[in-house]
């Protein structure tokens, strides 16, 4: 989608945190105006579902609501549900005012279609926002080179997993493609599937994270984000290699890792009937706060030492309707949602797994959470994930080719070659 700004991506302070919106089908309905009353609370549409994260987003607009002048209404909504319709939403004659979801392309592209509502004002005025960092403003600014968007946590992808199941089963974290297939081995050996994946129950894009490590890993992050930008093509021999790698690691996924959601493969991992997952770290905010001392995670395994360590960080914040008739409202809940003292709360209510985007805010402090610091900041490059540094309508593509590799892995070529056909369609569209 989107290929400007070439530099936004390649930060390693600063990126933001997992927030995504939903709403309620009442939210959306037809007006002559095209806008938002100017009265009532500002409605915030959140897709964090998960117990933890839903608990804290409804700590975060009661404190908000004590700050005094302005208030938020939350409506929480299944993610899978807000991610097909959130263009709806945003086009609706009476759309919701703020949403949670994602920086940089994606964000742009809505920005394009004149969606999003101008946040200049939020971060000119906004003490907090104005200390941010440079590769948060980057991220966070349309082609039209105007704010639409604040940041305000982030997160890693990593390979998860028990540190109790580990020393039961005598393995130890690998660093290279190698020891990865023998730690796979090893897992197996106990009767146990080495690696989950729940890329079914509409969370077909978890299985995107592979596509995008294996080709971080082999071909490099400017090549993965050339790639998504539409400057190479999905059949391309460099993209074969990918899934020549991945047909090695196949064997030792779970068989109905494509038929079970990403929150039941979670608990297949915690409870130790498979080994390990690559996952992003809002899966903790579905899990027992006691299991997340037990829980560890390791780099995505190196395959060429040539090749810089890229990592996913996605970041997460807000973004608010072009239509709202609330916009003086808005930003002051932007402004909010800015400060350490927002980050803070969210962090506190929820598994305590993300970072703060503010430089003042204190993460959780727990030694999960200082390595993922360490994992993100020790990467040469950064992505986002595939989404989002393509765009929400070419993930349905990757949805659909990689859910067949993963049935049908000797049709690769027939895939790579309809895949780039329906990435086309989306690039000319």
């Amino acid at each position: 989608m989107t290929n400007h700004q070439p530099d936004r991506r390649r930060f390693l302070a600063g990126l933001g945190a997992a927030g995504a919106a939903t709403l309620l089908s009442g939210c959306v309905t037809s007006t002559s105006s095209g806008k938002t009353s100017s009265k009532g609370a500002v409605t915030l549409q959140s897709n964090l579902s998960a117990p933890q994260a839903k608990a804290a987003m409804e700590d975060l607009v009661a404190a908000y609501a004590k700050k005094g002048s302005e208030r938020a209404s939350l409506n929480t909504v299944a993610a899978e549900t807000f991610r097909t319709q959130l263009p709806t939403y945003l086009t609706s004659a009476n759309p919701p005012d703020v949403y949670t979801w994602y920086p940089g392309s994606v964000a742009d592209a809505y920005a394009k279609k004149n969606l999003l509502l101008d946040l200049d004002e939020a971060w000119t005025s906004s003490p907090d926002l104005k200390r941010y960092s440079k590769a948060l403003n980057t991220l966070c600014t349309a082609t039209s080179g105007k704010k639409v968007f604040v940041p305000t946590t982030y997160y890693w992808w990593g390979m998860f997993y028990r540190k109790s199941n580990f020393a039961k089963w005598g393995v130890s974290e690998p660093k290279t493609w190698d020891d990865f297939l023998d730690v796979c081995d090893k897992i197996k050996s106990k009767g146990v599937t080495p690696i989950g994946l729940g890329a079914g129950g509409g969370t077909a894009w978890v299985a995107s994270a592979w596509f995008d490590y294996l080709n971080i890993r082999i071909n490099g992050a400017p090549y993965h984000r050339e790639l998504l930008a539409g400057k190479h093509r999905f059949d391309d021999p460099q993209v074969r290699k990918v899934f020549d790698r991945w047909q090695e690691v196949l064997p030792y996924f779970d068989p109905n890792g494509a038929a079970v959601a990403f929150q039941d493969a979670s608990t297949s991992l915690l409870n130790g009937r498979s080994g390990m997952m690559l996952i992003g770290t809002f899966f903790a905010d579905a899990a027992p706060k006691n299991a997340l001392d037990d829980v560890d995670f390791f780099r995505f395994p190196i395959i060429d030492q040539k090749v810089p360590i890229a990592e996913e960080a996605p970041t997460d914040g807000y973004f608010a309707s072009a239509r709202t008739g609330r916009k003086e409202q808005v930003v002051d809940l932007m402004k909010y949602l800015a400060t350490a003292e927002a980050q803070e709360t969210y962090i506190k209510g929820s598994s305590g797994t993300v970072l703060p985007c503010n430089p003042d805010a204190k993460d959780s402090g727990t030694a999960l959470v200082k390595k993922g610091r360490a994992h993100v900041q020790s990467a040469a490059e950064i992505t986002q994930f595939f989404n989002r540094d393509s765009s929400d309508a070419l993930q349905p593509t990757a949805d659909n080719a990689l859910i067949k590799f993963l049935a049908k892995p000797k049709s690769i070529d027939s895939i790579l070659t309809d895949w780039q056909r329906d990435a086309e369609k989306i690039w000319n569209a």
